[in-house]
Protein backbone atom coordinates (compact mmCIF):
# COMPACT_ATOMS: atom_id res chain seq x y z
CA UNK A 1 0.00 0.00 0.00
CA UNK A 2 1.67 3.21 -1.12
CA UNK A 3 1.15 6.34 1.29
CA UNK A 4 -1.38 7.95 -0.49
CA UNK A 5 -3.54 4.63 -0.06
CA UNK A 6 -2.84 5.16 3.81
CA UNK A 7 -3.46 8.71 3.83
CA UNK A 8 -6.79 8.32 1.71
CA UNK A 9 -7.89 5.37 3.94
CA UNK A 10 -7.08 7.08 6.96
CA UNK A 11 -9.48 9.94 5.78
CA UNK A 12 -12.36 8.22 4.72
CA UNK A 13 -12.04 6.46 8.66
CA UNK A 14 -12.33 10.16 9.87
CA UNK A 15 -15.28 10.74 7.54
CA UNK A 16 -16.81 7.78 8.31
CA UNK A 17 -16.22 8.82 11.78
CA UNK A 18 -17.72 12.33 11.37
CA UNK A 19 -21.14 10.74 9.69
CA UNK A 20 -21.49 8.51 12.87
CA UNK A 21 -21.13 11.42 15.22
CA UNK A 22 -24.02 13.25 13.58
CA UNK A 23 -25.98 10.92 12.77
CA UNK A 24 -25.94 9.42 17.23
CA UNK A 25 -29.66 9.76 19.49
CA UNK A 26 -27.62 12.17 21.85
CA UNK A 27 -25.92 15.03 19.29
CA UNK A 28 -23.00 17.02 21.21
CA UNK A 29 -23.54 20.47 21.82
CA UNK A 30 -24.47 23.14 19.33
CA UNK A 31 -20.95 24.43 18.89
CA UNK A 32 -18.89 21.21 18.48
CA UNK A 33 -22.56 19.92 16.56
CA UNK A 34 -21.46 23.17 14.32
CA UNK A 35 -18.03 22.35 13.78
CA UNK A 36 -18.51 18.35 13.19
CA UNK A 37 -20.87 19.49 10.11
CA UNK A 38 -18.35 21.87 8.70
CA UNK A 39 -15.63 19.45 8.81
CA UNK A 40 -18.21 16.29 7.69
CA UNK A 41 -19.19 18.91 4.91
CA UNK A 42 -16.01 20.25 3.87
CA UNK A 43 -14.52 16.52 3.41
CA UNK A 44 -17.58 15.02 1.30
CA UNK A 45 -16.46 16.02 -2.47
CA UNK A 46 -12.77 14.77 -1.27
CA UNK A 47 -14.03 11.67 0.20
CA UNK A 48 -16.78 11.01 -2.95
CA UNK A 49 -14.06 11.26 -5.18
CA UNK A 50 -12.01 8.65 -2.78
CA UNK A 51 -14.61 6.27 -3.17
CA UNK A 52 -14.89 6.57 -6.82
CA UNK A 53 -10.62 6.12 -7.08
CA UNK A 54 -11.84 2.69 -4.79
CA UNK A 55 -14.07 1.35 -6.84
CA UNK A 56 -12.65 1.94 -10.07
CA UNK A 57 -9.50 0.30 -8.45
CA UNK A 58 -11.74 -2.70 -7.77
CA UNK A 59 -12.86 -3.50 -10.96
CA UNK A 60 -9.54 -2.72 -12.37
CA UNK A 61 -8.44 -6.36 -10.19
CA UNK A 62 -11.74 -8.02 -11.02
CA UNK A 63 -10.67 -7.44 -14.47
CA UNK A 64 -6.89 -8.53 -13.98
CA UNK A 65 -8.96 -11.57 -12.21
CA UNK A 66 -10.59 -12.58 -15.43
CA UNK A 67 -7.85 -11.81 -17.38
CA UNK A 68 -5.70 -14.58 -15.40
CA UNK A 69 -8.51 -16.76 -15.59
CA UNK A 70 -7.39 -19.81 -17.75
CA UNK A 71 -10.89 -20.95 -19.13
CA UNK A 72 -11.92 -16.98 -20.02
CA UNK A 73 -12.51 -16.83 -23.73
CA UNK A 74 -10.80 -14.63 -26.22
CA UNK A 75 -13.47 -12.25 -27.17
CA UNK A 76 -14.26 -12.05 -23.34
CA UNK A 77 -10.70 -11.61 -22.52
CA UNK A 78 -10.80 -8.88 -25.64
CA UNK A 79 -13.64 -7.23 -23.43
CA UNK A 80 -11.95 -7.06 -20.68
CA UNK A 81 -8.18 -5.96 -21.68
CA UNK A 82 -10.25 -2.76 -22.92
CA UNK A 83 -12.29 -2.07 -20.11
CA UNK A 84 -9.43 -2.21 -18.19
CA UNK A 85 -7.55 -0.05 -20.61
CA UNK A 86 -9.88 2.69 -20.20
CA UNK A 87 -10.14 2.25 -15.90
CA UNK A 88 -6.26 2.27 -15.94
CA UNK A 89 -6.18 5.55 -18.08
CA UNK A 90 -8.78 7.23 -15.41
CA UNK A 91 -6.17 6.39 -12.53
CA UNK A 92 -3.99 9.37 -13.18
CA UNK A 93 -6.62 12.00 -13.63
CA UNK A 94 -8.58 10.89 -10.33
CA UNK A 95 -5.41 10.94 -8.27
CA UNK A 96 -4.44 14.44 -9.69
CA UNK A 97 -7.89 15.20 -8.83
CA UNK A 98 -7.85 14.20 -5.07
CA UNK A 99 -4.23 15.22 -4.34
CA UNK A 100 -5.78 19.16 -4.94
CA UNK A 101 -8.55 18.23 -2.69
CA UNK A 102 -6.03 17.07 -0.28
CA UNK A 103 -4.34 20.03 -0.70
CA UNK A 104 -4.12 22.59 2.67
CA UNK A 105 -6.98 24.90 2.39
CA UNK A 106 -6.51 29.02 2.65
CA UNK A 107 -8.73 29.53 5.90
CA UNK A 108 -10.04 32.64 4.53
CA UNK A 109 -11.27 31.84 1.18
CA UNK A 110 -14.32 31.55 2.78
CA UNK A 111 -14.67 35.08 3.95
CA UNK A 112 -16.07 37.97 2.31
CA UNK A 113 -13.69 40.76 1.13
CA UNK A 114 -12.72 44.64 1.27
CA UNK A 115 -11.67 45.12 -2.45
CA UNK A 116 -9.95 48.65 -2.42
CA UNK A 117 -9.12 50.76 -5.76
CA UNK A 118 -6.49 53.15 -6.42
CA UNK A 119 -5.54 55.59 -8.81
CA UNK A 120 -1.49 55.00 -9.74
CA UNK A 121 0.71 57.03 -11.95
CA UNK A 122 -0.81 58.53 -15.07
CA UNK A 123 -2.79 61.28 -13.74
CA UNK A 124 -6.44 61.71 -15.01
CA UNK A 125 -6.16 58.73 -17.44
CA UNK A 126 -5.26 56.59 -14.39
CA UNK A 127 -8.10 58.00 -12.57
CA UNK A 128 -10.31 57.29 -15.25
CA UNK A 129 -8.86 53.26 -15.32
CA UNK A 130 -9.15 53.34 -11.65
CA UNK A 131 -12.95 53.94 -12.45
CA UNK A 132 -12.98 51.30 -15.29
CA UNK A 133 -11.59 48.49 -12.66
CA UNK A 134 -14.15 49.48 -10.02
CA UNK A 135 -17.46 49.03 -12.62
CA UNK A 136 -15.75 45.67 -14.15
CA UNK A 137 -15.37 44.33 -10.40
CA UNK A 138 -19.25 45.11 -9.72
CA UNK A 139 -20.11 44.03 -12.95
CA UNK A 140 -17.94 40.72 -12.15
CA UNK A 141 -19.65 40.68 -8.54
CA UNK A 142 -22.92 41.33 -10.17
CA UNK A 143 -22.43 37.82 -12.18
CA UNK A 144 -21.59 36.18 -9.00
CA UNK A 145 -24.58 37.24 -7.34
CA UNK A 146 -22.55 39.25 -4.60
CA UNK A 147 -23.19 42.05 -2.88
CA UNK A 148 -21.15 44.98 -4.14
CA UNK A 149 -21.52 47.69 -1.54
CA UNK A 150 -19.65 51.30 -2.09
CA UNK A 151 -18.10 51.69 1.37
CA UNK A 152 -16.24 55.01 0.48
CA UNK A 153 -15.25 56.88 -2.87
CA UNK A 154 -13.19 59.82 -3.99
CA UNK A 155 -13.80 61.39 -7.20
CA UNK A 156 -12.03 63.33 -9.81
CA UNK A 157 -15.18 65.46 -10.93
CA UNK A 158 -13.93 64.45 -14.10
CA UNK A 159 -15.44 60.65 -14.07
CA UNK A 160 -12.52 59.12 -12.69
CA UNK A 161 -11.74 57.84 -9.15
CA UNK A 162 -8.72 58.77 -6.97
CA UNK A 163 -9.49 55.81 -4.63
CA UNK A 164 -12.79 53.64 -3.80
CA UNK A 165 -13.33 51.11 -1.00
CA UNK A 166 -15.97 48.17 -1.42
CA UNK A 167 -17.53 45.61 0.50
CA UNK A 168 -18.11 42.46 -1.41
CA UNK A 169 -19.78 39.88 0.33
CA UNK A 170 -20.78 36.34 -0.75
CA UNK A 171 -20.19 32.69 -1.33
CA UNK A 172 -16.32 32.35 -1.83
CA UNK A 173 -15.75 36.04 -2.51
CA UNK A 174 -11.94 35.74 -1.10
CA UNK A 175 -10.85 32.67 -2.94
CA UNK A 176 -11.99 34.09 -6.09
CA UNK A 177 -10.95 37.81 -5.59
CA UNK A 178 -7.63 37.53 -3.52
CA UNK A 179 -5.39 36.92 -7.16
CA UNK A 180 -6.63 40.41 -8.22
CA UNK A 181 -4.19 42.18 -5.49
CA UNK A 182 -1.24 44.06 -7.37
CA UNK A 183 -0.75 46.77 -10.08
CA UNK A 184 -2.97 47.04 -13.03
CA UNK A 185 -1.55 48.23 -16.78
CA UNK A 186 -3.38 49.91 -19.22
CA UNK A 187 -2.27 50.99 -22.28
CA UNK A 188 -4.76 53.28 -24.63
CA UNK A 189 -5.31 56.74 -26.00
CA UNK A 190 -6.85 59.08 -23.57
CA UNK A 191 -10.01 60.73 -24.79
CA UNK A 192 -8.56 64.19 -24.24
CA UNK A 193 -5.52 63.17 -26.65
CA UNK A 194 -5.75 64.90 -29.89
CA UNK A 195 -2.40 63.38 -31.52
CA UNK A 196 -3.26 59.72 -31.05
CA UNK A 197 -0.33 58.53 -28.65
CA UNK A 198 -1.23 56.00 -26.67
CA UNK A 199 -0.84 56.09 -22.74
CA UNK A 200 0.25 54.28 -20.19
CA UNK A 201 -1.14 54.25 -16.64
CA UNK A 202 -1.66 52.24 -13.93
CA UNK A 203 -4.23 51.64 -10.75
CA UNK A 204 -3.54 49.11 -7.68
CA UNK A 205 -5.91 46.94 -6.63
CA UNK A 206 -5.86 45.30 -2.93
CA UNK A 207 -7.99 42.80 -1.67
CA UNK A 208 -8.49 42.12 2.34
CA UNK A 209 -10.07 39.18 3.91
CA UNK A 210 -13.01 40.75 5.54
CA UNK A 211 -12.08 40.46 9.27
CA UNK A 212 -14.54 40.08 11.86
CA UNK A 213 -14.24 42.13 15.34
CA UNK A 214 -13.11 38.31 17.11
CA UNK A 215 -10.61 38.19 14.72
CA UNK A 216 -8.76 42.01 15.41
CA UNK A 217 -9.25 43.50 18.53
CA UNK A 218 -9.05 47.21 18.23
CA UNK A 219 -8.51 49.01 22.25
CA UNK A 220 -9.41 52.27 22.22
CA UNK A 221 -6.17 53.34 23.73
CA UNK A 222 -4.12 52.21 20.16
CA UNK A 223 -6.99 54.39 17.99
CA UNK A 224 -6.35 58.50 17.35
CA UNK A 225 -9.94 59.05 16.11
CA UNK A 226 -9.61 62.96 14.06
CA UNK A 227 -13.54 64.37 12.82
CA UNK A 228 -13.45 67.09 10.76
CA UNK A 229 -15.63 68.25 7.84
CA UNK A 230 -16.50 65.98 4.30
CA UNK A 231 -15.22 67.44 1.19
CA UNK A 232 -16.01 67.02 -2.66
CA UNK A 233 -14.15 66.86 -5.68
CA UNK A 234 -11.79 70.15 -5.61
CA UNK A 235 -11.88 70.65 -1.68
CA UNK A 236 -15.38 71.88 -2.13
CA UNK A 237 -17.72 71.67 0.94
CA UNK A 238 -20.13 68.89 1.29
CA UNK A 239 -21.36 69.05 4.89
CA UNK A 240 -21.65 71.46 7.40
CA UNK A 241 -20.81 69.29 10.31
CA UNK A 242 -17.50 67.07 11.48
CA UNK A 243 -18.98 63.69 10.11
CA UNK A 244 -16.01 62.65 8.41
CA UNK A 245 -13.39 60.47 10.19
CA UNK A 246 -9.98 59.54 10.40
CA UNK A 247 -8.82 56.48 12.34
CA UNK A 248 -4.82 55.85 13.10
CA UNK A 249 -4.01 52.38 14.91
CA UNK A 250 -1.29 53.43 16.66
CA UNK A 251 0.89 50.58 17.15
CA UNK A 252 1.08 49.50 13.04
CA UNK A 253 0.49 52.74 11.52
CA UNK A 254 -2.63 51.95 9.41
CA UNK A 255 -4.83 54.91 8.71
CA UNK A 256 -8.56 54.67 7.27
CA UNK A 257 -10.59 57.43 6.38
CA UNK A 258 -14.12 57.49 5.92
CA UNK A 259 -16.67 60.27 4.81
CA UNK A 260 -19.15 58.90 2.73
CA UNK A 261 -21.91 58.88 4.85
CA UNK A 262 -23.87 61.94 6.54
CA UNK A 263 -23.32 60.52 10.06
CA UNK A 264 -20.18 60.31 12.56
CA UNK A 265 -21.21 57.36 13.61
CA UNK A 266 -21.55 55.54 10.15
CA UNK A 267 -18.47 56.84 8.99
CA UNK A 268 -16.53 55.39 12.29
CA UNK A 269 -18.17 52.38 11.75
CA UNK A 270 -17.06 51.31 8.18
CA UNK A 271 -13.30 52.40 8.57
CA UNK A 272 -13.11 49.77 12.22
CA UNK A 273 -14.28 47.35 9.60
CA UNK A 274 -11.77 48.70 7.01
CA UNK A 275 -9.54 49.35 9.57
CA UNK A 276 -9.82 45.40 11.16
CA UNK A 277 -9.20 44.21 7.39
CA UNK A 278 -5.99 46.25 7.00
CA UNK A 279 -4.68 44.89 10.33
CA UNK A 280 -5.89 41.22 9.79
CA UNK A 281 -4.86 41.24 5.92
CA UNK A 282 -1.08 42.90 7.30
CA UNK A 283 -0.59 39.77 9.92
CA UNK A 284 -1.78 37.25 6.84
CA UNK A 285 0.60 38.31 4.73
CA UNK A 286 3.00 38.35 7.19
CA UNK A 287 2.31 34.39 7.57
CA UNK A 288 1.83 33.85 3.77
CA UNK A 289 5.57 35.25 3.64
CA UNK A 290 7.22 33.34 6.09
CA UNK A 291 5.33 29.97 4.66
CA UNK A 292 6.42 30.61 0.65
CA UNK A 293 9.84 31.97 1.66
CA UNK A 294 11.20 29.65 -0.73
CA UNK A 295 8.46 29.97 -3.08
CA UNK A 296 9.16 31.36 -6.95
CA UNK A 297 5.97 32.79 -7.75
CA UNK A 298 4.08 35.10 -6.07
CA UNK A 299 0.67 34.12 -7.60
CA UNK A 300 -2.07 35.16 -4.31
CA UNK A 301 0.59 36.92 -2.17
CA UNK A 302 -1.31 39.95 -2.60
CA UNK A 303 2.44 41.88 -3.05
CA UNK A 304 0.60 45.35 -3.82
CA UNK A 305 4.22 46.58 -5.72
CA UNK A 306 3.74 43.62 -8.21
CA UNK A 307 2.39 44.16 -11.60
CA UNK A 308 0.44 41.81 -12.04
CA UNK A 309 -1.66 42.31 -15.39
CA UNK A 310 -1.86 44.42 -18.13
CA UNK A 311 -5.28 45.84 -20.47
CA UNK A 312 -3.46 46.92 -23.69
CA UNK A 313 -7.00 48.55 -25.54
CA UNK A 314 -5.64 49.64 -29.09
CA UNK A 315 -5.15 45.71 -30.07
CA UNK A 316 -8.19 44.19 -27.58
CA UNK A 317 -5.58 42.29 -25.32
CA UNK A 318 -5.20 41.79 -21.70
CA UNK A 319 -1.95 39.89 -20.58
CA UNK A 320 -1.84 38.35 -17.21
CA UNK A 321 2.01 38.57 -16.41
CA UNK A 322 2.00 36.08 -13.71
CA UNK A 323 1.31 33.21 -15.79
CA UNK A 324 2.01 34.57 -19.26
CA UNK A 325 -1.50 34.45 -20.20
CA UNK A 326 -2.77 36.44 -22.66
CA UNK A 327 -6.89 36.86 -23.75
CA UNK A 328 -8.27 38.74 -27.02
CA UNK A 329 -11.11 39.93 -25.23
CA UNK A 330 -10.23 43.19 -23.62
CA UNK A 331 -14.43 44.56 -23.98
CA UNK A 332 -15.83 41.22 -22.65
CA UNK A 333 -12.78 41.55 -19.68
CA UNK A 334 -14.04 44.77 -18.72
CA UNK A 335 -17.37 43.90 -18.61
CA UNK A 336 -16.82 41.34 -15.65
CA UNK A 337 -17.77 38.44 -18.01
CA UNK A 338 -14.35 36.94 -19.05
CA UNK A 339 -12.90 37.78 -15.79
CA UNK A 340 -13.42 34.40 -14.84
CA UNK A 341 -10.93 33.22 -17.36
CA UNK A 342 -8.18 34.84 -16.19
CA UNK A 343 -9.38 34.08 -12.36
CA UNK A 344 -9.98 30.10 -12.94
CA UNK A 345 -6.17 30.42 -14.72
CA UNK A 346 -4.63 31.91 -11.77
CA UNK A 347 -6.08 29.09 -9.67
CA UNK A 348 -5.12 26.11 -11.43
CA UNK A 349 -1.44 27.49 -11.56
CA UNK A 350 -2.01 27.95 -8.10
CA UNK A 351 -2.97 24.57 -7.60
CA UNK A 352 0.01 22.92 -9.85
CA UNK A 353 2.57 24.77 -7.78
CA UNK A 354 1.50 23.92 -4.85
CA UNK A 355 1.75 20.40 -5.72
CA UNK A 356 4.76 20.21 -6.55
CA UNK A 357 5.34 21.11 -3.07
CA UNK A 358 4.26 18.07 -1.91
CA UNK A 359 5.90 16.30 -4.25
Amino acid sequence: MTNLDEKLDKVLERYTELRDLLATDTPPDPKVFAKLSKEYSDMTALCEKIQQLKKVQKENEDLAEILKDPETDEEMKALAEEEQAEIQASFPVLEEEIKVLLLPKDEDDERNAILEIRAGTGGEEASLFASDLLRMYQRYAENHKWKFELMNVSETGLGGIKDASVNVTGRDVFARLKFESGVHRVQRVPETETSGRIHTSAATVAVLPEAKEVDIVLEEKNLRIDVFRASGPGGQSVNTTDSAVRITHIPTGIVVQQQDEKSQHKNKAKAMKILRSRIYDAERAKVMAERSAARKSQVGSGDRSERIRTYNFPQGRVTDHRINLTLYKLESIMDGTELDTIIEALISNDQVERLAELS
